[in-house]
């Protein structure tokens, strides 16, 4: 009988972790004045992080004056509060636009913004419709502005650190991808998110379907199977238990999702490659460490900042270093279309039961 039958692994030596640059970016020399259309609970964070970063909102709308007035006098005292979002767009030395409405209304407000010659972060999800996306992402290309979307969990500490891993090549061809979270998510009883059916698969797990695009380097998925249910004793309308089965050209990913967990709350990740495998468990959104593991040993890698506010720095950093170096950002819309068609499809394999080709 073979020797490695039990599947015990030798002890492995630990050996120093590879520096990578996985903060979020920031121009060198580019600080344009930014405008916030939106102005709702999770642009607190958004203008958290552009004060830290020393990026200047000049002028901020919503639907709601008092929203924007807040805002304005929480972050910005100097900033302007606007009575339309064409008066905001009329602001020439206004370049970029951060536009954070819910999705529903989003489109027509982008393709304003690209009209007036604005540079567009939307907020995530980028568009309810692909094909939409599609024609704002043509739109933005032949008005010559960037369109970005608010990705923020890219520049989350972990999932940088781990996508910088990948695309040094430290772990190879990457085989397998396997997500496990259970977190408690039932504190969107009453609210809006409640109204939502697919809360898990849609509006949580957009951030880790695009993460499983990004460590398979950008390559579009074949297809996705997803299945959803009920947690036990759940009283939330929306499936609080999900799982998905991605396939790629090279390797499967696993996610799997528990959002009625009220105890030992933790997020898993792991990459497996043909040189290496990349590992991170911990908090929800707050993994605090990386270990890769290669034929050298075990290396450690204890990282610093957090999702909130570093993911929101990188998400407006990485545009600003687009337009700033005449390029397209990494968090592109044309590059978002891949990874929502992944979530859509999931959605969609949901609903009907069946594999979705992709």
């Amino acid at each position: 009988m073979s020797e490695n039958y039990d599947l015990k692994s030798a002890a492995a030596r630990s050996i120093a972790a590879p520096a990578l640059p996985y903060g979020p970016p920031a121009p060198k020399t580019y600080r344009p004045k930014l405008g916030l259309i939106g102005c709702g609970g999770i642009t607190e964070h958004h203008l958290k992080a552009y004060r830290k970063s020393g990026w200047e909102v000049a002028a901020f709308y919503d639907a709601s004056p008092a929203a924007a007035e807040k805002r304005r006098a929480e972050y910005y005292p100097g900033a302007k509060v606007c009575a339309s979002v064409a008066e905001l767009l009329a602001i020439t030395a206004l370049e970029v636009v951060d536009i954070a409405t819910h999705p529903d209304v989003r489109g027509p407000l982008i393709e304003q913004a690209i009209t007036a010659g604005k540079h567009v972060l939307s907020q995530k999800p980028f568009v309810l419709d692909l094909a939409a996306g599609a024609r704002l992402v043509g739109l933005a290309q032949a008005a010559g502005v960037k369109l970005a979307v608010n990705q923020n969990g890219r520049w989350a500490p972990y999932f940088s650190y781990l996508r910088h891993a990948v695309r040094a090549g430290l772990v190879g061809e990457v085989g397998s991808v396997d997500i496990a979270i259970n977190w408690d998510h039932t504190w969107t009883a009453g609210t809006a998110f409640e109204k939502i059916r697919h809360l898990v698969l849609y509006d949580f797990a957009i951030h880790w379907f695009d993460a499983v695009y990004s460590f398979f380097g950008g390559a579009a998925a074949r297809s996705v199977y997803a299945a959803l249910t009920p947690a036990p004793g759940q009283t939330l309308k929306p499936p609080l238990v999900a799982a998905s089965v991605v396939t790629f050209a090279q390797g499967i990913a696993t996610l799997t999702f528990n959002g009625c967990s009220r105890f030992g709350a933790q997020e898993s990740c792991t990459i497996v490659g043909t040189k290496g495998t990349l590992r991170a468990v911990g908090g929800i959104c707050a993994i605090p460490a990386v270990e890769l593991t290669t034929t050298e040993g075990v290396a450690r890698a204890e990282l610093t900042g957090s999702w909130f506010p570093d993911g929101f720095r990188g998400t407006m950093g990485e545009l600003l270093c687009a337009i700033e170096e005449g390029r397209e950002p990494e968090n592109s819309a044309t590059d978002n279309l891949k990874s929502l068609a992944l979530c859509f499809g999931a959605m969609k394999s949901a609903d009907e039961g069946r594999v979705i080709a992709l």
